[in-house]
């Protein structure tokens, strides 16, 4: 999905009531299991906590590792990036390749063809893509990520065995196809419809969807389209999201040229065109008028493999960014010996640390059952995207000029990662997602306690930290858990403090929400480290430990910046003059100031 920026920058109230039932669609599927949402009540959640998810067999590790093994021989021995990106397409024997490894039905089932990895093995697996080309790891994403997870989730069993195995084998690829020219993030605002024939046989499709990551040459579709629905109780017919699988064989399916990128260029990108396109009713995917919850469930589901996948690309470009410190040198001394450079190089560290436990602790909670995951796959794909990003930025500084040349590598990096920040949801849409469930839950607490017992309980909880843990954890990780257990109970009394203030109106303080949004990210960064060193700590291993302990003060320090802020009456003025200055830049339709020299 893309952003509309004009609108939700400059129109929050208008965006944020538009996202809602994103917020409603998932509330349905919540309980108390969810870590990132009992730091918005003040509870530090340690069965969700502790110990750290380790749900592989020795029987599955083998088989990721003799998978890696032969993925790394594959683009080592045969995948060109460099050549992927110029030529702008994946050569066919390439293709083959890598439907002979499997690549295209890594979570199928084996009764329809696929290897049935766990997603703890898929997103294992997908560190590959993410090392050596993130077109490769879009293009099979695409497929299999979003583009036939709906069959997967929400398909009938009639649907699983015609659509599966020629998916999963890659004879055809399938894509999902949600976005088009008037509705991006605000998705049930599409404009796509499906009305039923007379014979009631099938659905007649219209309309067009833009920026379908392999749009051009997928078979399969699962599109999303407005469909008349009578409401049982009232007789009354609404417009409501249904779910289809669509073949191009069906006719009446058209494509556009390849989409010029930025990045990921050997994904192929194309607007899709249905017109008068028959639709079988056996190919409503989900229930009539349950498209909204399918895509999102879709969304949900394929949001965690982003974050393991770009732990891979962040390896890579650590590995590059040191290289080039221990042996360049300037002035003298090696640039390792500086302290500029070692503080670039700990934080990328960090970074990756960060990611990597909290990526393997969603997949892995996944693969326990865990019912809600919702808030956690969205900071993890905000978290990954975001460091991602700013590993690759530092990587480009440390190795200079040399950094900025195309022959070195590193700026087709830059390139594909661009995008992550913004398809699948983006972060900016994800975090009032975060900010709003956690708003929704506080408000409904208050309300059940009255104003004035909410006020006292405030007043009570202000000052003590989240309960102590039953939990064992290694005596070198109590400052960092005790920052925790502090940061949490602040964190919530803060947010309850903004919800009595705004009330209904803080849907309209986007700049509040990304504050709230930011805090809790970090927050559930900080529980993944601890559970995770302190896991390794049991098994023998207390290097982690200064990795978990080093991210914890600095997200302790970020934190107490932000709840700051969020509290200060200065700040909210300071926020309502750069907020002035962005409405009269849209007003004037360009850059405010005038020329400083006069002309």
């Amino acid at each position: 999905m893309s952003l509309r920026s004009a609108t939700l920058l400059y129109n929050s109230a208008k965006a944020l009531r538009a996202y809602q039932p994103v917020a409603v669609a998932c509330k349905r599927y919540l309980s108390d299991t969810s870590f990132a949402r009992g730091i918005f009540m003040g509870e530090l959640r340690e069965d969700e906590l502790f110990p750290y998810p380790d749900v592989l067999s020795e029987e599955q590790k083998e088989t990721v590792s003799m998978m890696m093994e032969a993925g790394h021989a594959f683009f080592q021995e045969t995948n060109d990036a460099a050549a992927n990106d110029a030529n702008e397409a994946i050569p066919e024997d390439q293709l083959d390749q890598m439907r002979a490894l499997g690549m295209y039905g890594l979570m199928v089932p084996e009764e329809y063809g696929g290897i049935a990895l766990t997603n703890t093995m898929y997103a294992k697996f997908g560190e590959l893509s993410g090392e050596y080309d993130l077109g490769i790891g879009i293009h099979t994403g695409a497929h299999q990520s979003i583009g036939y997870k709906g069959i997967l989730l929400e398909g009938t069993e009639e649907q699983k065995a015609k659509y599966l195995p020629s998916l999963a084998s890659g004879e055809v690829f399938a894509c999902f196809c949600l976005t088009e020219p008037s509705s991006g993030s605000d998705a049930s605002s599409i404009k796509t419809r499906a009305v039923l024939n007379e014979a009631g046989t099938h659905y007649v499709l219209n309309g067009s969807k833009i920026w379908i990551s392999n749009g051009g040459i997928a078979e399969i579709f699962t599109v999303f389209a407005q469909t008349p629905v009578v409401d049982a109780k009232t007789g009354e017919t609404k417009d409501k999201m249904t779910a289809f699988i669509v073949e191009r064989s069906f006719g009446g399916v058209n494509h556009g040229p390849p989409e010029k990128k930025m990045g990921i260029k050997c994904s192929n990108t194309a607007e899709v065109y249905f017109e008068n396109c028959e639709v079988p009713v056996d190919n409503v995917l989900g229930d009539i008028g349950g498209g909204f919850k399918v895509a999102m469930k879709i969304l949900n589901n394929g949001r965690f493999g982003m974050g393991a996948c770009l732990t891979g690309t962040m390896r890579m470009l650590i590995t590059r960014a040191i290289d080039h410190a221990n042996n360049r040198k300037q002035f003298v001394s090696n640039l390792r010996e500086y302290q500029g450079i070692q503080q670039k190089i700990a934080r990328m560290n960090l970074l990756c640390y960060a990611n990597e436990s909290m990526a393997y602790m969603l997949c892995g909670n996944m693969d326990k059952g865990a019912p809600e995951y919702q808030l956690e796959a969205a900071i993890s794909k905000i978290f990954a995207s975001q460091s991602a990003w700013d590993v690759c930025d530092e990587t480009i500084q440390i190795l200079g000029g040399a950094g900025f040349m195309k022959d070195v590598g590193i700026e087709r990096w830059m390139r594909d990662l661009r995008i992550f920040r913004i398809f699948e949801g983006t972060n900016d849409i994800l975090k009032l997602f975060i900010a709003l469930n956690g708003v929704q839950d506080i408000g409904k607490k208050l309300k059940s306690a009255g104003t004035v017992g909410a006020m006292m309980g405030l007043m009570k909880s202000k000052f003590l930290p989240a309960a102590p843990l039953k939990t064992k954890v290694h005596s070198d990780l109590a400052p960092s858990v005790d920052m925790l257990r502090g940061d949490i109970a602040k964190f919530s009394v803060s947010v309850s403090e903004q919800v009595i203030k705004h009330k209904k109106k803080i849907i309209e303080q986007q700049v509040l929400l990304n504050r709230i949004a930011d805090v809790a990210i970090l927050l559930q960064s900080m529980g993944a480290v601890i559970s995770r060193s302190n896991t390794a700590a049991d098994k023998g291993d207390t290097s982690e430990i200064t990795l978990a302990n080093a991210w914890c003060a600095d997200s302790h320090r970020r934190i107490s910046v932000l709840l700051e802020e969020m509290a200060s009456s200065d700040v909210s003025k300071i926020d309502l003059a750069i907020l002035e200055v962005g409405r009269k830049a849209l007003d004037a339709n360009g850059y405010l100031a005038k020329s400083p020299v006069g002309v």
